[in-house]
């Protein structure tokens, strides 16, 4: 004869397996499942508004190159310019973003000073450019040629930043 304790004992024992059976799935499709999910939740290095995707679109296709690779480079009033180069392959550490039909890569050095960037292109009577709107500048020269990050200047005091 069972006791009341052993009772709900095995009662919730019963009850953990069936929940378990229920829950269990294959490793195929929880592998599936976590990269798709990883890559839908990472946020890309940097975004691009229509009219700078629309201009990297031209360009790649008037050079007939596959990417535009964007960098830094220790130059400039503040310590940092943006680079912008084409590429015919990508680099093992380089990083791949497609926005608006548009494959583009970062150099890896650049990467941790342009995380979170929005590009921009302006074409108007006075000029024809990228715009870079970086949150993680914390300062430019006046012609805004060059900026300045919190990692950058850290980077400066120890040794400084290698050109890509």
């Amino acid at each position: 004869m069972y006791n009341l304790k052993q009772y709900r004992f095995k009662e919730f024992r019963r009850e953990e397996k069936r929940s378990k059976k229920r829950v269990m799935a294959s490793p195929s499709i929880m592998a599936a499942a976590a990269q798709k999910a990883g890559s839908a939740l990472r946020r890309q290095a940097v975004t691009l508004t229509d009219a700078a995707a629309a201009r990297i679109q031209q360009l790649l296709q008037q050079r007939q190159r596959p990417f535009l690779k964007l960098g830094v480079k220790a130059r400039g009033c503040n310590g940092l310019s943006y680079t912008l180069n084409y590429a015919d392959e990508k680099g093992k550490f380089d990083e791949l973003v497609e926005d608006k039909g548009v494959k583009m890569l970062i150099d890896p050095k650049a990467l941790m000073h342009v995380i979170g960037t929005k590009m921009d292109f302006v074409d108007d009577k006075l000029r024809s450019e990228f715009i870079f709107i970086n949150p993680n500048s914390k300062g430019q020269c006046g012609c805004g040629e060059s900026f300045m990050t919190t990692s950058s200047t850290e980077t400066a005091k120890v040794g400084g930043v290698k050109g890509s």
